[in-house]
Parts: structure tokens; C-alpha cells; sequence
């Protein structure tokens, strides 16, 4: 089942614990986006609440009890948008309340799902792919159905062997 608009947003609302990322895109081509990328690659100063709908959202969910979190999935070198992302996106989303880790995987895949799939995963429970062009387009979000324990086992990997972001940048930007 695909999940678009307000169907997407009611079913990311809903979960009540823990909302899960695996963030494998080397680049996301979005349009809402493209204007603060480019204002960055200029080098120009980051705009005054610059996703400040996002953070809101984060801490609205931090506010009642619930996490979200993420592990993201890089190779060096860094491509244009994952240092905009290190730059300008990753430290307000940790100040809004997210865990964001990173893992490199330059050296060494770890046995992960690295197709280029990235998913979100509620609750331990429901999972839904995020389905790209190679361009880092989003094509749509489709709900997964059957058995959820694939993606545990990655989620498990994936953190096992990611470090937070700070670490990461720290040691390697």
C-alpha cells in the first residue's frame, strides 16, 4: 500500500514509542530543499529557522515520551548534500531531540541492506520503505507487510556499528 500526503503523515503520527530511520541515499533531490542546498554550496550563512516544521514536529514527539531516531548510511568522500546535511540540518535536528548516528561504510558494508533502500520503522512493529530515483528522488513511501524481523536484525547491525554524530564528525569532517 502506497502512503502519500496526509495518509503518510497519519501513520508517521501514530507511533507511540519509537520511530526508526535507515538513511541510505547518498543525496535526496527535494524540492523544498534545493534553495537552502544551493545557498550552502555558495557558501552563503543558513537562513534563521532553517527546518524549524521539523524540529517542532521532534519535539512535540519528545515532549509526550516517544523517540526517533536514525542511523545514517555514508561513504567517503562526503557527496555535496550529506556535508549540507552535516552542516546545516543533522545539528538542529539533534538539538530538536533526534538520535542521529552515522555509519561509514567506505571500508566495510557490515552485511547491511545497502541497495539504496531507505525505510522507516514504528514501533518495532510497522516498516515503510521511502523508494528513490538513483538521482535521490523520492518516487513514494509503500507500507511493507509481513514479517518485520529482517528489519530488526538490520536496525540491530546498523547501530551496533554506528557511532553518534557528533563522534563522527569530530573525527571525520
Amino acid at each position: 500500500m502506497l502512503l502519500d500526503g496526509d495518509e503518510w503523515r497519519r501513520t508517521f503520527d501514530a507511533y507511540e514509542r519509537v520511530a526508526w530511520r535507515f538513511e541510505a541515499q547518498p543525496t535526496y533531490s527535494m524540492p523544498k530543499e534545493a534553495e537552502n542546498v544551493a545557498r550552502f554550496l555558495r557558501g552563503e550563512p543558513k537562513p534563521v529557522g532553517h527546518n524549524e516544521r521539523w524540529h517542532e514536529r521532534v519535539r512535540g514527539f519528545v515532549t509526550t515520551g516517544r523517540t526517533i531516531g536514525r542511523v545514517r548510511i555514508v561513504r567517503q568522500p562526503l557527496t555535496d548534500y550529506q556535508r549540507y546535511q552535516f552542516a546545516w540540518g543533522i545539528p538542529g535536528n539533534i538539538q530538536a531531540g533526534e538520535d542521529i548516528r552515522v555509519l561509514d561504510v567506505t571500508h566495510d558494508d557490515y552485511g547491511l541492506p545497502l541497495s539504496g533502500t531507505d525505510w522507516w520503522m514504528f514501533d518495532d512493529t510497522g516498516v515503510v520503505h521511502l523508494n528513490f530515483r538513483s538521482d535521490g528522488t523520492q518516487i513514494n513511501r509503500e507500507l511493507v507487510t509481513g514479517d518485520v524481523a529482517p528489519y530488526l536484525e538490520w536496525q540491530r547491525i546498523a547501530l551496533a556499528h554506528a557511532v553518534p554524530f557528533s563522534e563522527y564528525v569530530k573525527d571525520n569532517v
